[in-house]
């Protein structure tokens, strides 16, 4: 198999590696604070512009909707267009999203510049990813892809508590303004610090970009998310989330239409006949909608049942974070030595343990209790996170990755966004239930022992598909 001339060698020299590391390590960071750094100041911004808390919910749901549309495109994207300049045109869409944010005097115009933010934050995870696997051997990408992950670890785990301290005390229009400051340097950085990466195809091959494609994977997910989104705040029986589901499924119709129909189409259909592939995003999906699980409802539980305040109840989330943070880049480099199956079936039974033991102990215990739940999903999400990535990143060939790896983080966000929307109507509907599912539970807060055992039972479903994964280390075929 041929490939295009001017796809990028390995880099060679310490000091370049580290530039370029260090750039996709601090975007990544930047990426994953910046989505959830506002959820503890939504009560100062709706006080400050006026807004219901629905309403305001926008800033979080808008920032969601347009990652879950926009992973895949930049990913699609990466197969057309030189990397770097992709990489520095989404990072200055977050930059112009983050002065839009400073200065907004209304919500409108703050959700607009969160849809802006999220715009450019869609491409950091996957082009990321595509550069790793382009630029590092494989016997070095499991470490980087880890240092990464752990990246996004950080950001995940401590986003929240560094936007409830720089809201309670400069204001949340501050969290902006160092926002918009870090994508400047962001910019800059990748400027110098990536190479120049052209598309790889084979030779002689022309490609179109199937805008039509695009557009109604964009359309399915979207409106698929809006229609959960709608359906634990309203009801899945009312009419915006019957209706946006509805126009999610004739979207996917239309989609399927398209993969058949077109001669290029958005997705490579050569993607579904990869078993491999189709394990790792099975995997993506069910392993991220059980850990945001986690992560959204253990602080509400805190909260709610415990008493704690805001502040405290995001403390409980540190475990965890430190075990993402600490653990990802020797899982990284571990997934290189002894390959990526091993890592990622480890890494989904203590999931699975640990969403049960908060299921079955802690909805409604200590917090010191909640803590050691939370640190057994940290430890497994650093499991299973990078490996995931370098087993389907070693499924596909070169010309599949920018389609491949867009399809799977885009797959990361949709099971994030559906898993707190459905997680969050099963515990709006069981907040009133006098026994828990789970017959082990002796507690009061029935409703967060039947979501917390809802996310084991997702991450069965993924144990179930690492089956799928082929055995030792994966490489790119070339």
């Amino acid at each position: 198999m041929n490939t295009n001339k001017n796809t990028a060698q390995p880099i060679q020299g310490a000091a370049k590696r580290f530039m370029l590391l260090l750039v996709l390590s601090l975007s990544s960071l930047l990426a994953a604070i910046t989505v959830d750094m506002v959820n503890p100041v939504l009560g100062l911004i709706g006080e400050s512009l006026s807004a219901t808390k629905a309403q305001v919910s926008w800033v979080v749901s808008g920032v969601a909707l347009v990652l879950a549309i926009g992973v895949p495109l930049y990913g699609r994207m990466s197969d057309f267009f030189e990397l770097r300049k992709l990489f520095m045109l989404a990072a200055s869409i977050l930059t112009l999203g983050s002065l839009i944010c400073a200065l907004s005097a209304s919500l409108p115009l703050l959700v607009l510049g969160r849809m802006i933010q999220g715009a450019g934050m869609a491409a950091i995870p996957v082009l990321s990813v595509v550069a790793i696997s382009k630029l590092f051997s494989e016997g070095n990408r499991g470490s980087v892809l880890g240092i990464v992950a752990g990246c996004i670890g950080i950001g995940t785990a401590f986003g929240p508590i560094f936007g409830g301290i720089v809201g309670q005390i400069w204001g949340w229009p501050a969290l902006f303004w160092i926002t918009f400051v870090l994508s400047l340097l962001i910019v800059a950085g990748a400027a110098f610090a990536l190479p120049a990466i052209e598309p790889t195809m084979e030779a002689g091959e022309t490609r179109q970009f199937d805008l039509a494609g695009g557009g109604l994977l964009g359309l399915a997910v979207g409106l698929l998310l809006f229609g959960v989104t709608q359906g634990e705040v309203s009801g899945f029986h009312s009419l915006s989330a019957a209706a946006s589901l509805l126009a999610a499924g004739l979207a996917l119709v239309g989609l399927i239409w398209r993969l058949r129909t077109a001669s290029m189409p958005f997705i490579p259909p050569s993607l579904f006949k990869n078993g491999s592939y189709i394990s790792s995003i099975t995997i993506a999906f069910f392993s991220m909608f059980a850990y945001f699980a986690v992560l959204v409802f253990v602080p509400m539980l805190m909260v709610e049942v415990n008493g704690l305040s805001p502040a405290q109840a995001g403390l409980t989330l540190l475990p965890g974070g430190a075990a993402v943070a600490l653990l990802s880049p020797w899982v990284g480099r571990l997934s290189d030595q002894i390959g990526n199956k091993p890592l990622i079936v480890a890494g989904l039974v203590v999931m699975a343990l640990s969403t049960l033991y908060l299921s079955t102990f802690a909805a409604g215990a200590a917090p010191i209790l909640v803590s050691i739940g939370v640190l057994g999903a940290g430890i497994a999400f650093a499991l299973i996170h990078s490996p995931a990535n370098n087993a389907a990143v070693g499924s596909l060939q070169q010309e599949q990755l920018g389609a491949g790896m867009g399809l799977f983080q885009g797959t990361l966000y949709l099971g994030a966004g559906t898993g707190a929307g459905l997680i969050g109507a099963l515990l709006h509907a069981r907040k009133d239930a006098d026994a828990a599912f789970n017959p082990l539970y002796q507690l009061l807060a029935v409703g967060y022992s039947d979501a917390l055992l809802a996310a084991s039972l997702a991450t069965l479903i993924a144990l179930i598909a690492s089956f799928g994964l082929r055995s030792g280390s994966l490489r790119i075929k070339r």
